[in-house]
């Protein structure tokens, strides 16, 4: 398996600080090679292209939020404290790694229709695991039982996803973890019974 390889991590992690650092139309596969430190020919032992590397990148990093996630639903007590924990973890990812943000947040929206439509085939497990949790809620009275989830979920996600981008496209001015306790209670508000 490619990510048990310490180059194949190697490069993905470069391509993040590349991207993030050059914007992904600007970050060369050169420059991706040189910011991991191996020849241009070592990264096509590992990517067929540089949108290989763009998808491999999510791929990797949403990896990090789904085992997340998937943690915190094994080990959480009520759905409002799962919700609660997967907003402070997203977010937590995001602050301690800037140039992930800097990707995730503004670069991958910069791709073609193609590309994003890969991207989100992989960012469905993550999102079909905050359903998990909302239908959790719904059954056992916490949520609203009537509620739609396909809106709710929108709601959820896309208010981090928001906060975070607002976050980067103000060059990090402000501590955004500290933000997850009001997002949090809003978001809870909105789905109570």
């Amino acid at each position: 398996m490619k990510r048990n390889k310490p180059k194949y991590m190697q490069i993905v992690d470069a391509a993040v600080i590349a991207i993030a650092e050059n914007g992904y139309h600007q970050a060369q596969v050169a420059k991706i090679a040189k910011q991991a430190g191996v020849a241009d020919g070592t990264i096509y032992l590992y990517f067929k292209n540089k949108e290989d590397i763009l998808i491999s990148v999510f791929n990797e990093k949403m990896g990090i939020f789904v085992e997340n996630l998937q943690d915190i639903i094994k080990n959480g007590n009520t759905s409002s404290e799962k919700l609660c924990s997967m907003i402070e973890n997203h977010l937590s990812v995001l602050s301690s790694d800037r140039h992930l943000a800097t990707v995730t947040q503004l670069e991958l929206r910069q791709s073609n229709r193609e590309l994003r439509l890969k991207i989100n085939s992989i960012l469905k497990e993550y999102l079909a695991l905050l359903d998990q949790i909302l239908v959790e809620g719904m059954v056992s009275g916490e949520f609203n039982p009537t509620m739609d989830v396909r809106i709710a979920r929108q709601m959820v996600f896309g208010t981090i996803d928001e906060i975070s981008t607002t976050w980067v496209m103000s060059d990090y001015r402000y501590n955004l973890l500290e933000q997850s306790p009001k997002i949090q209670q809003l978001l809870l508000n909105a789905l109570k019974a």
